[in-house]
C-alpha cells in the first residue's frame, strides 16, 4: 500500500499499524459490555430478643452485670432487622452507642415518647430505608399512649415498619410485639388487631414478618391463629397464614424453651417467635443459647433468629 506523503517502507508500516489499531478499537466498541459488580446476595437476618428491662431488681442478673454480654449477643446476631422487647430508653441508647449503624423505630409505651418499655425495631441503615412506621397500643384506643382495654394489667404495644431493601428494592412489613403474660383474652384480641393491620396495609402482596415475645407457646390459640390453623375468636378476622421460621428448619426439635429465667435451661415452650408470610424463603433459623462466665445468661429470654430471603418488587 502506498500512501500519499509516505514514500518510505517505515512510513507505510506506521500507517498500517495505526489502521489496525483503529480497527481493533472500533470492533471492541461494538461488543456489548456486561456491568461489573458483586454477586447478588439477597439473604438477610432477622432476630427477636427480650432483653429484660434494665431497672428490674434482678440481683446478680441486673442489667449492669449482664450489659456487656447482652450487647455482645446482639453484635453476634448481626441482624439486619432486630426486634427488642422490654427495652428501656437508656438501654437502647447504650446498645446503639456500641452498635452504630442502626435506625431506631418505636416509642415508649407509657407516654408515646421515651417513657416505659419499648417494642423497638432496630434497622440496619446500610441495608434498609424506613418508608413508614408506627407504634400502636393493643387496646380499644390504639393511638392513645398508655391505654389498655382487654384484660391486661400492663400496657402492651406493637411497633410496625415498612422497609425498602436497598439491595433489591423489595419491600417488607415487620411487626414487633410483646403480648401480655397473663391474659389470654388480651393476647387473642391483640393478635386479631395485628391481623387487621396486616390486612389493611397498602401493597397487600408485600411480605410480612411478625415477631416478638408472645408469652404463648406454639400450641396456644394465638400462635395457631397467626399460622392460619384456626379462625379468630369471633370468626370475623381473616387468619394471616404465617410460617414459623424455626419450625420450618427444625420440625422435630423438642428442647425449644426460650424463657430461661436466668438459668441455663432449654425446657419449656418456645414463646419467642419469628413468623413469616409464605412469600418469604426461610434459609436458616435457630435459638441463640449464648452463656457467659459461670453460665450467666444475657437475659431471661434467649434470642431467636432467622435468615430469610424476600422477593423482588419493582415499584
Amino acid at each position: 500500500m502506498k500512501v500519499a506523503g509516505q514514500g518510505s517502507n517505515e512510513g507505510s508500516c506506521s500507517v498500517r499499524c495505526r489502521f489496525i489499531l483503529l480497527s481493533v478499537v472500533l470492533a471492541l466498541c461494538l461488543v456489548p459490555v456486561r456491568a461489573a459488580g458483586p454477586e447478588r446476595d439477597d439473604a438477610l437476618t432477622v432476630a427477636t430478643f427480650n432483653i429484660r428491662y434494665g431497672t428490674a431488681r434482678d440481683g446478680d442478673n441486673a442489667w449492669e452485670r449482664r450489659r456487656t454480654l447482652c450487647i455482645g449477643v446482639i453484635r453476634t446476631l448481626d441482624a439486619d432487622v432486630l426486634g427488642l422487647q422490654e427495652a428501656l430508653a437508656f438501654q437502647l441508647d447504650e446498645i446503639r452507642a456500641q452498635l452504630p449503624g442502626y435506625a431506631l423505630v418505636g416509642i415508649g409505651r407509657d407516654d408515646g415518647r421515651r417513657g416505659g418499655e419499648h417494642a423497638a425495631i432496630l434497622v440496619r441503615s446500610a441495608r434498609f430505608a424506613v418508608d413508614r412506621s408506627a407504634t400502636v397500643w393493643l387496646s380499644d384506643t390504639p393511638n392513645v399512649p398508655g391505654s389498655r382495654s382487654w384484660g391486661n394489667a400492663i400496657t402492651r404495644v406493637c411497633t410496625w415498619v415498612r422497609l425498602i431493601d436497598l439491595k433489591t428494592s423489595s419491600a417488607i412489613w415487620v411487626y414487633n410485639v410483646h403480648l401480655d403474660h397473663q391474659s389470654q383474652e388480651s393476647r387473642r384480641r391483640s393478635v386479631e388487631y395485628i391481623a387487621e393491620l396486616i390486612a389493611q396495609r397498602p401493597f397487600a402482596d408485600e411480605p410480612v414478618i411478625v415477631m416478638g415475645d408472645f408469652n404463648a407457646g406454639e400450641d396456644n390459640a394465638v400462635c395457631r391463629f397467626l399460622r392460619g390453623e384456626i379462625a379468630s375468636g369471633g370468626g370475623e378476622v381473616p387468619p394471616v397464614g404465617l410460617v414459623d421460621s424455626y419450625r420450618a428448619i427444625h420440625p422435630e426439635v423438642t428442647q425449644v424453651g426460650t424463657f430461661n429465667g436466668f438459668a441455663d435451661r432449654r425446657d419449656g415452650e418456645k414463646i419467642d417467635h419469628i413468623l413469616c408470610s409464605t412469600g418469604i424463603e426461610i434459609i436458616a433459623a435457630d435459638i441463640d443459647r449464648t452463656r457467659g462466665d459461670g453460665g450467666r445468661c444475657p437475659s431471661d429470654h434467649d434470642a431467636v433468629w432467622a435468615q430469610v430471603r424476600i422477593g423482588r418488587e419493582d415499584r
